[in-house]
């Protein structure tokens, strides 16, 4: 009877937990969000799901994060209501599919350092349809995965250990 629960439990972790192992990627790595770094070839080879973090770390006062459309990218200015982010520990939660873009607001960093960021969000990797393939993503996301320098195992990753592990110890107690 008490391995049957404990299964159940299992079970019910199983589906609520990869909801809170999102993937966290630092901004630049090492370098973080600052000028004269190309953030598009950072981007380039990772796939960013829906529920994955971007971490902005900068020298507080230094830079801003603002998130702005496709013109605003191109023309490197925001919309006037756009609140800018400026902790120097900013994390922006990708709650939602589709492009993504990301500028600093500072003088003219976007403009001559270049300080902008353009991503594509895929929708969770639990919900990706079977017919999904890296040949049909957007040149951004394109590659093998996230390195292990800038983010954490990805969350398919982990749901399908969690479920195996489960499924495995739900075998062994019955």
């Amino acid at each position: 009877m008490a391995s049957s629960q404990l299964f159940i439990i299992l079970s019910i972790l199983a589906i609520f937990v990869p909801s809170t192992l999102a993937t966290d990627y630092v901004v630049g790595d090492d370098k973080g969000w600052t000028i004269n770094f190309d953030y598009q070839a950072w981007a380039q080879g990772k796939l960013f799901y829906v529920g994955d973090n971007l971490v902005f770390n900068y020298p507080k006062g230094a830079h801003t994060v603002l998130k702005v459309n496709g013109t605003g990218f191109q023309q490197c200015a925001a919309a006037l209501d756009s609140v800018p982010l400026t902790s120097g520990k900013d994390v922006i939660n990708l709650a939602t599919p589709g492009r993504k873009w990301y500028i600093c607001g500072v003088g003219q960093h976007c403009e001559v350092g270049n300080q902008k960021l353009l991503i594509t969000v895929l929708p969770s990797s639990s919900s990706s349809s079977p017919s999904s393939s890296p040949s049909s993503w957007p040149s951004a996301t394109a590659g093998p995965g996230p390195s292990t320098s800038s983010a954490t195992t990805s969350v398919g990753t982990r749901f399908s250990l969690i479920m195996v592990t489960t499924i495995a110890f739900g075998m062994l107690m019955a």
